[in-house]
């Protein structure tokens, strides 16, 4: 049972797992495809007049003078690249403090977008670049987080639950299906709507992850006892049984339900998380964003 619901945890961080995801389907679009260089033709050889015998110097000059070296696009495609992060405000802030926090991070994601083909075009999206470094950062330094300061850790779930509320005020279907990593085009549409939102999340986990790396606070794994708080939390909060063990143990009932009850449901596990006894929060916090940084 311990082990099940230390795997069934798993499911809690797919709000912040489903968020990057959706950003970079909404990103790419359906059918996108990379743009591909022209085909050149190479030009016709013109007829050349006949050198005179008496003056040739010029030709051998001309024979060992090395070709001239192909430019390199990739410098004037991160300038654009970077251009188009300075000119989105909500995104600006994240790219700042990522470069400050985490410069070879920072450099290596840009120089990336910068070998993609076509890249700064109309179709480059700088919602697919927060994504994208988003993705890159979690993998590469994410379990960190679970080392953060208290307040910082749990600014991680406030997030979760202000992104979780506000698909809920739009779309209870949306809802469900954001809790159980769904994505389509109207999660697209909502992330398009707030990008404010969507940056303040992606601030608030490079912030976990940058005082996880300071500050090295360790924690231990949540125990069967901190689950049992958990359990009493959410029966207290009026959730019966079997909704606790949807929750809790990943038991699917019979029937499903419906998606206004699955939305409810996630908000509700959320704040119970966020008013247990802070060692047993910070426990299961610190869990989950490892969990994350793995997926």
């Amino acid at each position: 049972m311990f082990l099940e619901r230390l795997l069934a945890l798993a499911t809690g961080a797919i709000v912040a797992l489903c968020l990057g995801l959706g950003l970079v389907m909404m990103a790419l679009g359906p059918g996108r495809k990379l743009a591909e260089p022209a085909h050149i033709a190479e030009p016709a050889r013109l007829a050349e007049p006949p050198l005179a015998e008496a003056d040739p110097a010029p030709l051998a000059e001309a024979a060992t003078e090395p070709a001239p070296a192909p430019a390199d696009p990739r410098p004037s495609a991160r300038a654009r690249i970077e251009q188009a992060i300075a000119a989105t405000e909500e995104y600006r802030s994240f790219f700042q403090r990522m470069r400050q926090a985490f410069p070879t991070d920072y450099a290596a994601a840009i120089e990336t977008f910068a070998q993609e083909p076509g890249v700064g075009a109309e179709t480059a999206s700088v919602d697919f670049y927060l994504a994208e470094s988003v993705r890159r950062l979690r993998q590469a330094r994410g379990v960190l987080a679970a080392k953060a300061e208290p307040l910082v850790l749990a600014r991680v779930f406030d997030l979760q639950l202000d992104v979780l509320r506000a698909i809920s005020a739009e779309n209870k279907k949306l809802c469900a299906a954001f809790l159980y990593g769904g994505v389509d085009q109207d999660f697209h549409s909502f992330a398009a709507r707030r990008r404010t939102l969507v940056a303040e999340m992606a601030v608030v986990g490079l912030e976990a992850i940058a005082s996880g790396q300071a500050k090295q606070l360790e924690r231990s794994a949540p125990s069967e006892e901190d689950f049992r708080a958990l359990e009493k939390a959410l029966a207290a909060r009026g959730l019966r049984k079997p909704e606790i063990d949807s929750l809790l143990d990943g038991k699917t009932p019979d029937p499903p339900f419906d998606d206004k009850k699955t939305c409810a449901l996630g908000q509700t596990y959320l704040e119970a998380l966020r008013a247990l006894p802070e060692p047993i929060r910070l426990r299961i916090y610190g869990l989950a964003v490892e969990l994350m940084a793995r997926s």
